[in-house]
This record gives structure tokens, C-alpha cells and sequence, in this order.
């Protein structure tokens, strides 16, 4: 005589969905693991792979520019290569914004320092953005001063110095950077405000633009004393044979 042992009624009933439910779990389970680990990769490696794309390819725009033009700005641009970008302009955007571009690996330690110590104190996250940073965050970030954009912003810029020479970060920066509303680049820059190509801008001309940098929604070239220090920095900056830093 055979016995059957299963539980009958509803008990039963619960048993047997419960041991079919298992495996449903176990399998959903596995799926968003697999999914998180396919979304740590691409975060991981992302950035470096658009970066070896960006090292031949110049960018056809940035998160930056999207914004402007959801804001109603328009968006006007114009690749140059650096040969065909002034030196003065080279030498200001270097001595306006990262003196030391040619000796950091992406990072201005003693900055850094400088600008926490502010922050401790109640200022503003402020200062201690190299050239090399401004470009990760040009290319691939959003504006703002949070730890998290921050955070993005260093890990983007590891990459970008382990990928990237010096001439090309400058250049990539060179023609990406917003100088007012709707204008990203020193070719639409010096068209817009002088009427010129980036290859033909003065010195003077150079330090005026560069010095709306901080402020390039608000700010005009000329207008501020601040194109006057740029000028006197410039003198010191040194541009080798073949191209920054080299």
C-alpha cells in the first residue's frame, strides 16, 4: 500500500508555489546582478573608450552645450586644430587657468589643498580646476559644484591624462569651452567678438577672451581688469617646438 505524505489543501497549495516561485527568484536575481555588473563595467570603462574615440575625433558636442540649447541658447562652434590656433591663445588659456599644466599629471595637488582648507573654513568648492579637468567635465559632465560631480570629474581626468597628451587635452579644451551664450570654442569665440579666425587673434585679443572663462555667461572680453594679469602671465608661458609641453 503507497502513502502520499504531501500536504493536502491549502497548506499544500502554498508548498508547491513556493517551491516553483525559488527558482523565478533565484533567476530574477541573477538577471540584476548581471545587469549591475554590466552598468559598473560600462562606468568603469566608458569613459576611456569615448576618450580613445575623442583622441582622433573631435567632439560633435557636449553635455554642456545640450543644456544651453534646452535653456534657448543656440549652439555655435567650429573645430580648429591646434596648428591652427594661436599660440597667444594657447599660452593665455594656460596662464589664465593652469599654470602648471605642463608639469601636473591632471592634478594641482597644492590647489586642491588650498581650495578644501576654503571649503572647511564655509567658502565655496572653488579653484583647484586644471585644464585636464575642466576638459572632463567639458566633455562629459553636467555644470555644478557637488562632490559627486567632482568625484566624476577626477575620475574622468585619470583617464584622460593615462590617454591623452598634453597637446591634445589643450586642444580638445581649446575648442570646447563655452565663452558666452551659445559660443563654445576660440574659432567661434574670436569670430563672434572680433571678427577674426583663432589663428589670427593678438595677444591682447587672447587674454581678453580667455578672461571671461569664469563666468562666461555674464562676463564680455575687455571688459574686466582681469585680461590685464592674463597678459603679464603670458610672458612666462613657454610652448615647445612641437606643441604644448613637448
Amino acid at each position: 500500500m503507497s502513502h502520499d505524505f504531501r500536504p493536502e489543501g491549502p497548506g499544500g497549495d502554498r508548498l508547491r508555489a513556493d517551491e516553483d516561485e525559488a527558482p523565478e527568484r533565484a533567476g530574477l536575481a541573477t538577471g540584476i546582478a548581471r545587469v549591475l555588473v554590466q552598468v559598473l563595467i560600462l562606468l568603469f570603462f566608458g569613459p576611456a573608450i569615448a576618450i580613445l574615440f575623442y583622441a582622433v575625433v573631435p567632439p560633435p558636442a557636449t553635455p554642456l552645450m545640450l543644456i544651453r540649447l534646452a535653456e534657448g541658447h543656440g549652439i555655435s562652434k567650429s573645430w580648429r586644430p591646434l596648428s591652427e590656433i594661436s599660440p597667444h591663445l594657447q599660452r593665455a588659456a594656460i596662464a589664465a587657468e593652469d599654470g602648471k599644466f605642463c608639469q601636473h599629471g591632471g592634478f594641482d595637488w597644492e590647489a586642491v589643498d588650498t581650495a578644501l582648507e576654503r571649503y572647511k573654513k564655509g567658502g565655496y568648492l572653488l579653484g583647484a580646476s586644471t585644464i585636464s579637468m575642466q576638459t572632463s567635465k567639458n566633455l562629459f559632465l553636467w555644470p555644478g559644484r557637488t562632490f559627486i560631480r567632482k568625484g566624476g570629474e577626477a575620475y574622468i581626468t585619470v583617464w584622460l591624462e593615462a590617454l591623452l597628451s598634453k597637446k591634445r587635452i589643450l586642444e580638445l579644451y581649446l575648442n570646447v569651452i563655452e565663452f558666452g551664450p551659445g559660443i563654445y570654442g576660440v574659432e567661434a569665440a574670436a569670430q563672434h567678438y572680433y571678427g577674426v579666425s583663432a589663428a589670427q587673434v593678438s595677444p591682447m585679443q587672447a587674454a581678453q577672451l580667455v578672461s571671461v572663462l569664469p563666468n562666461p555667461l555674464e562676463w564680455r572680453p575687455g571688459t574686466r581688469g582681469r585680461a590685464a594679469t592674463i597678459a603679464a602671465r603670458m610672458n612666462s608661458v613657454q610652448l615647445g617646438i612641437n606643441g604644448p609641453c613637448e
